[in-house]
């Protein structure tokens, strides 16, 4: 992976924090809620179960869109890819800062899939087991989201689908050491807040 790809990752990363504690916090809350406030250690495998059980269903998403779009095989398609990329980011750069909505009607199309995820992941709730944990962060993964959208188009635009499996995550990963550790603090705080009510 190139540097200014794996800048560009990171950067869909630390700057979509916020977005994603918004959007994925509320499992998270519910992972640690569920686990007694003595079993820290239970609570944690938990949230990382979730969070690779999520991950990985980037990594799947990634190299599925990858092997669709490289169907295309030309170069007049690839350049495409990469204008729709810039375009993505800017405005996922517009959407993170609230001046532009325009990825919701992105996250729209999206519903129509999540439709048909979301009954299994209410299944898995409450979360007993690592497997439930790992499971539920596999089809949390799929909920519509304009900042996933906008890594899946660049990631496709990668030179062959290691690469784009790779540029996928990046964002959403530990190598971000961003989103994780805020889902693991946000998790940590509401526990504590529980235990001080």
């Amino acid at each position: 992976m190139e540097y200014l790809e794996f800048f560009t990752a990171v950067s869909i990363g630390l700057l979509g924090g916020a977005h994603c504690i918004g959007m994925c916090g509320g499992v998270i809350g519910a992972l640690t809620m569920a686990v007694d406030a003595r079993d820290s250690k239970r609570r944690l495998t938990l949230i990382v179960a979730y969070n690779m059980g999520r991950i990985s269903s980037y990594v799947l998403i990634a190299v599925l869109f990858f092997l669709l779009v490289d169907q295309l095989e030309s170069y007049f398609a690839l350049s495409i890819m990469r204008n729709i990329a810039g375009l993505l980011l800017i405005a996922m750069g517009l959407y993170i800062a609230n001046w532009w909505r325009g990825l919701v009607y992105l996250e729209k199309l999206g519903a129509h899939l999540w439709r048909w995820i979301q009954p299994l992941s209410k299944t898995l709730v409450p979360v007993r087991t690592i497997w439930h944990a790992l499971l539920l962060g596999l089809l949390w993964g799929w909920l519509p989201c304009g900042l996933i959208y906008s890594a899946l188009v660049y990631s496709a635009t990668a030179p062959n689908v290691g690469q784009a499996a790779l540029i996928m995550p990046v964002p959403y990963t530990h190598l971000r050491a961003h989103e994780t550790p805020e889902h693991i603090v946000s998790g940590l705080r509401l526990e504590k807040k529980k235990h001080l009510s």
